[in-house]
C-alpha cells in the first residue's frame, strides 16, 4: 500500500510499504478514506522528537472497516468508523477510570503510559496517513459513525483528535456557560477550543495569534481576534474583561511557541495566560510539551523545563489542567453534535489533497503559509482541492 513515510527531518515520501494484517483476534483493518495532517505531526516532521525513520505518520483517521478479527463483535466490514488517536486496551486501571490517553497496556515501554498511531514515544503503532490501518482492540477503540458518514467525512474526522482536544482544553480550564475565555494559539486545536467554548455558551471568546488566516477563521465563529504582533495580548484581554482578566484560558501552542520576531520561547504562552486569566481562574494546557527537547535553542529548555511564573500563578489562586486528551470521553457526544447539525468543525479545512500530495502539503503547513490552516488527505484519490 501507499503511505507517508518519515525519512528524517523535513524529509517525507509517499512510499510503497507492506499492507497491515490482522495480528490479534481483537484487531480490525480499516481502509482509510480521510486522514489529517496535525500540528503535532510537525514536531516530528521537523526532527524535534525521536520519531524513527521508516515509520508512518497519521493519528487523525477515518475510514471503512474491511476485515475484523474473530473476537470482534461490534464491527463488520463496510462500517464507517472514526479512530481516536489514543490507542487503548479498555481494561487496564487507567482505561477503566476513563483515562484512555494513559493506557498502560497499549504502551509497551516501561514506566510510560499512553499510545497513539504514528506518534513519537507512544508505542510502535503505524500511522494512518496510508491506504489501510490496523486498529488494535477495535471494538473498544473504533467509533461507529452514522449513515451520513461518507458525506460528512471532513467533519467526523475531526473527532479523531482536534475537536475533542479543543473541547478538553475548555474542560480542564473549567469553562461554564456565561464565562469569558482566552485561547492562546489559533491553529486547528486553538480554533476547535474556541468553537467548543462557543458551543458551550461562553459569553466572550478571545483568540490570540498572529496569522491573518487563522484570525479570520476565529472571527468567523464570533471570537475576538487578537493579533499579538500588533498589540499586547495581555493588555487587550484585560481591556475586553473590564480589567479583571478572562475567567478561563487555554494553551494550544506548546513548547515551540515563538514571539512575533520569530524567537522561540516555550514559556511565553503559559506566562501570558497567568497574566490574562483572573484570580481563581482556570487554565487548560493541551499544547504539546516534552520531557526533553534537544533541538531547543536554550540549554535549560533542552531538559524539557520552562521558566514559569509560579509565584503569580499561586498568588492568583489559579488552577491548571494539562495533558493529552482522552478522546473517548468526548467523541460520541461530539459525533452527535455533528450528526444533528449543531457542529461543523470542517470550517477550518483549507485543503483537501490526495495522499501523494503529502510532502508538499507538509512543507506548506510547516511554514505556516497563508491559507494553509488545515490539510485533509484523501488516500485513494488523485489530486485534491483547496478552499472550503
Amino acid at each position: 500500500m501507499q503511505a507517508v513515510v518519515y525519512n528524517g527531518p523535513r524529509d517525507i515520501q509517499v512510499q510503497q510499504i507492506d499492507d497491515p494484517r490482522i495480528e490479534r483476534a481483537t484487531d480490525a483493518l480499516v481502509r482509510i478514506t480521510t486522514t489529517n495532517i496535525c500540528g503535532s505531526d510537525l514536531h516530528m516532521y521537523e526532527g524535534r522528537t525521536d520519531f524513527e525513520p521508516g515509520r508512518t505518520f497519521g493519528h487523525e483517521n477515518l475510514g471503512q472497516v474491511v476485515e475484523v478479527g474473530d473476537a470482534v463483535e461490534r464491527l463488520k466490514p463496510g462500517d464507517w468508523v472514526c479512530l481516536p488517536f489514543n490507542i487503548a486496551c479498555g481494561h487496564c486501571v487507567n482505561c477503566e477510570r476513563g483515562l484512555t490517553n494513559y493506557c498502560l497496556v497499549a504502551q509497551p515501554a516501561q514506566n510510560m503510559a499512553g499510545a497513539a498511531y504514528g506518534f513519537a514515544d507512544m508505542g510502535p503503532y503505524p500511522g494512518g496517513q496510508a491506504e489501510y490501518l490496523r486498529v488494535p482492540w477495535a471494538d473498544f477503540n473504533a467509533l461507529h459513525l452514522p449513515e451520513d458518514a461518507e458525506a460528512k467525512q471532513d467533519d467526523y474526522v475531526m473527532v479523531a483528535d482536534i475537536f475533542p482536544t479543543g473541547w478538553h482544553a475548555t474542560e480542564m480550564a473549567g469553562l461554564e456557560a456565561g464565562e469569558t475565555i482566552v485561547i492562546y494559539g489559533g491553529g486547528p486545536v486553538g480554533l476547535m477550543a474556541a468553537y467548543s467554548a462557543t458551543i458551550k455558551g461562553a459569553c466572550k471568546v478571545m483568540v490570540v495569534d498572529r496569522h491573518p488566516d487563522r484570525l479570520r477563521l476565529a472571527e468567523s465563529i464570533g471570537a475576538v481576534a487578537i493579533d499579538d504582533s500588533k498589540e499586547s495580548p495581555v493588555d487587550r484581554v484585560l481591556e475586553e474583561t473590564n480589567g479583571l482578566g478572562a475567567h478561563r484560558g487555554c494553551e494550544c501552542v506548546g513548547y515551540q511557541a515563538h514571539d512575533p520576531q520569530g524567537h522561540e520561547h516555550p514559556n511565553a504562552t503559559l506566562n501570558n495566560l497567568v497574566k490574562s486569566v483572573r484570580f481563581t481562574g482556570g487554565i487548560g494546557v493541551v499544547g504539546v510539551f516534552v520531557p526533553e527537547d534537544p533541538g531547543s535553542p536554550d540549554q535549560f529548555e533542552k531538559e524539557g523545563k520552562v521558566v514559569f511564573d509560579f509565584g503569580m500563578f499561586w498568588f492568583k489562586g489559579q488552577k491548571m489542567g494539562t495533558g493529552q486528551c482522552p478522546v473517548k470521553r468526548y467523541n460520541r457526544h461530539l459525533r452527535n453534535l455533528i450528526y444533528s447539525g449543531r457542529a461543523e468543525p470542517s470550517f477550518i479545512v483549507s485543503h483537501r489533497l490526495g495522499l501523494q500530495d503529502a510532502p508538499d502539503a507538509y512543507e506548506h503547513f510547516d511554514r505556516r503559509d497563508d491559507g494553509w490552516t488545515k490539510v485533509v488527505l484523501k488516500p485513494g484519490q488523485n489530486g485534491g482541492s483547496a478552499g472550503h
